[in-house]
Order: C-alpha cells, then structure tokens, then sequence
C-alpha cells in the first residue's frame, strides 16, 4: 500500500501543535469586529460559545473515524469506506471536487487576512496587499518542501509563538477589564425573537471559520504515532483550549474597548494593545498576529496537502498527485498544486465573500455527509470493532446534522446554492467520466 510510505513521525504533541494553530491563525483577529457588528453588542459572545459547542459535537464524528481510520487523506479515507463501495467512490470524488476548490481557498483567505494586519504596519494598497498575500504562499510552499519529521519540530516552536501571544492579548487586556464596558447590553440584546437567532446564525458562521481546523490531525493520520489514541485526544484537546482562549479573548477586548467602536475595527487586537500599552507595543503585537496567521497557513498546508495524495494512490484522481518526493517522501506534487492554485486566489477574492463560501462548500459533503457515514459505519461494522466510540451515540451525529444545516443557510442564499450547486456539478462530473472510463 502506498500509504504505508508514509511514515508515523507525528508525536502527540506535535499532533496537538498542528491542530491548534491550524485552528487559530488570523480568523478570530478579523472576524471579532465582523461577529459584534452582526449580534449588535456583547452578547455576541453567544455566538463563539454555538461554535464551540458544534465543534465539539462535531468532533466526536471525526474522533470515530480518525481512530478507526488513521490514514493520509481524512475525510476522503472516511467517505469512501462508510458509504460502501458504490456510494463511498461518488463520496469521496465528491469531497476531492471541493476540496481542490475550497482548500486553496482556505490557504487564501489567511494569506489575505495576513496582509490586511500587515497594513497596520506598513502603507499597503489594494496591489500591494494582494503581492503580500501572494508572496506569503509562495513562502510557505519553499518552507514545506521538506520531510515530515522536520516540519513536527517546526510546528511545536510555531505552537509555543502562538500560545505566548494569545496569552499577552488576553493577559493584558483582563488586567484592565472594565465590566461596564464589557456587559453595556443594547436594548432587547437578549431578546429571543426570530432576528436573535437570524443573527446569532450569521454569526456563528463567522466563528467556525475561526474553529475550523480542528480535524486537521486526520489529514495527517497516517503519519501520527499512535493514532488510535492520540487523534481523539488532539482533536478535544484542541477545541477545548482554543475555546477558552478564544472567549478570554473576548472579554479582554470588550473590557477595554467599548463594543460600539470594536465592531468597526479593521485591528482590532492591534487596537487593543496601543490602548493599553502605546504605539511601539501596538506594532509588535500585530507582528504577533501576523506569526500566528503564518503559522496556520504553515498547518493547514501540511494537511490539505496529503488529501490529493490519498485520492490519487486509490486510483480516484489523477495518477501524478499520488507521487512522494524521492528523498524526503512527502506528497510533493499535491503541495505544488495547492500552493499554485492558492496564489492566484489571493490575488482575486476578498475576505468577506472567501469566510461564507468556506463553510457553504464543505457542509453538504465534508460535515453532513461525514456524519451520516459514520451511522453507516457502525451499521457495517459494528460499534465494538470501533477504537473509539462517540458518547450517547447516535445524538452527536444527528445533533451536528441539524446544526450544519442551519449554518448552510445562515450564510446566506446566493452562498448556500453555489455550495449545492458545486455539489450538483461534481455529481454530474463524476458520472460522466465513468460513463467515459466504461467506453
């Protein structure tokens, strides 16, 4: 087997390392201002706690499968196996097709967001942002060339950069916590009313964005020790801790900075900081931020890039992604391709429209359909076969269908058919090169 190539360097907390930054990156520093405009006060909060609590649920569909299944690829791996194998080859071809979309397009909007912080710091416009981003890809793609051992090591001193600078931000700005500022509740701010939850909707798909990244350890399954054991425990672990930061991140902005002018901030954590500390202070931490962002790219590219090579070597996508690199056996072609594609995007979306097509893009296949394949799964091969078994069973994946379907529609019409219409298309695509493969 191809995938016994790769080799299990991946220690646990190396695993822990690539989720959580991966999980992190620039999303909660542009989207805070974005999630507060949306709720309309500080009970925006509820907003990153529904992100929490569907990540959570959610994870326990990726812990069955990451334990039961610790190969390169993830959720193409779990989609071909739980759905059988007519099913599970239209499931997978399917998360193939959106995924070489919308993985670039994650890669992209970080590298956009990363530009947009850089501006606090040097004069950009609307070119010179878009060289930045550009730039910043091409950067990762040069560092990732290299074997996976050596990328573990990386991304732990990426890990401890990140978890320093969240900890200043949130340090300094409770240690000034006004809670006048922090609980000035705008009249009917709990009222809950349809427009509460139209809001809280749209906000929370905002959050996932942030949380989003959680299940980036199954990516890598085939290369982490221990698998059966140590992907459960860095998927919680990861969203645990990020949550928590994640809600002392908001109290320490809020705290400081009243919501009214926080939800129009561009740098808001830089804001943040020079309120508290002056300039100086204020253009270190966005370096900080800028750090983080990097070091999510740096995650996420090593995880989207193994999802090619494992549809490749299953003979369900083109034979030249399922190529190792020679002498340092990493999916070198696939790291290519998402590098390539990820450049020409940041030179071409914005980051508003890049966060909602996101979510709308994998929902159907990705979450829904990873969720109803685990059902699947346990039907086929029965719950003690399992290394690992999701509590109160079958309640989180029917709980994570309801909450994925209100976050397809909470980003909106136009966004929520192009993700059906992507969908539609790959399932036409799909039937059509059979029907060519037959002939």
């Amino acid at each position: 087997m191809a995938q016994d190539s790769l080799k299990r360097e991946l220690s646990f907390t190396q695993a822990v390392a690539l989720n959580m930054i991966d999980m992190v990156g620039i999303g909660p520093f542009v989207v805070l201002p974005l999630v507060i405009g949306i709720m309309g006060g500080p009970q925006h909060i509820s907003a990153w706690i529904a992100g929490a609590i569907l990540a959570l649920i959610d994870g326990f569909i990726w812990a069955e499968f990451g334990a039961a299944m610790p190969k390169a690829g993830g959720s193409y791996v779990f989609l071909r196996e739980s759905f059988g194998e007519r099913w599970g080859k239209l499931m997978s071809f399917l998360f193939i097709w959106q995924t070489m979309i919308q993985a670039p397009l994650v890669i992209a909007s970080g590298s956009i967001g990363f530009a947009q912080y850089l501006s606090y710091i040097l004069p950009l416009n609307d070119i010179t942002r878009k060289i930045a981003s550009g730039t910043l890809v091409i950067l990762l793609t040069f560092i990732l060339y290299r074997k996976i051992s050596t990328i573990g090591k990386i991304s732990v001193a990426l890990w401890i950069g990140v978890l320093g600078t969240m900890a200043w931000f949130i340090i300094g700005g409770l240690s000034h916590f006004d809670p006048k500022l922090a609980f000035s509740y705008p009249e009917g701010a709990w009222d809950f009313k349809w427009a509460f939850w139209v809001a809280l909707g749209q906000g929370t798909v905002k959050t996932m964005y942030s949380y989003l990244g959680y299940y980036n350890v199954n990516h890598l399954g085939g290369e982490i020790k221990d698998p059966e054991k140590n992907i459960p425990r860095a998927i919680f672990i990861s969203i645990l801790g990020i949550a928590i930061l994640y809600l002392a991140m908001q109290f320490a902005v809020i705290g400081v900075i009243p919501w009214q002018e926080a939800k129009d901030s561009p740098f808001i954590v830089s804001m943040l900081i020079e309120r508290l500390y002056g300039t100086i202070a204020a253009t270190f931490a966005t370096i900080l931020v800028l750090w983080i962002a990097f070091a999510s790219l740096f995650a996420v590219m090593v995880g989207y890039s193994r999802i090619p090579y494992a549809a490749a070597i299953d003979g369900n996508f083109f034979s030249v992604f399922g190529k190792l690199h020679p002498t340092k056996k990493f999916p070198n072609i696939s790291l290519l391709w998402l590098g390539g594609t990820a450049f020409i995007f940041s030179l071409l979306f914005r980051l508003s429209d890049v966060i909602s097509a996101i979510l709308a893009m994998r929902i159907l296949v990705q979450f829904i359909g990873g969720a109803v394949g685990v059902m699947i799964l346990r039907k086929r091969i029965g719950s003690g076969n399992l290394p690992f078994r999701m509590w109160l069973y079958p309640l989180p994946a029917v709980i994570a269908i309801l909450l994925w379907l209100s976050i397809l529609f909470s980003t909106g019409w136009k966004f929520a058919l192009s993700g059906v219409g992507m969908t539609m298309l790959g399932i036409i695509v799909y039937y059509g090169r059979e029907k060519l493969q037959k002939k």
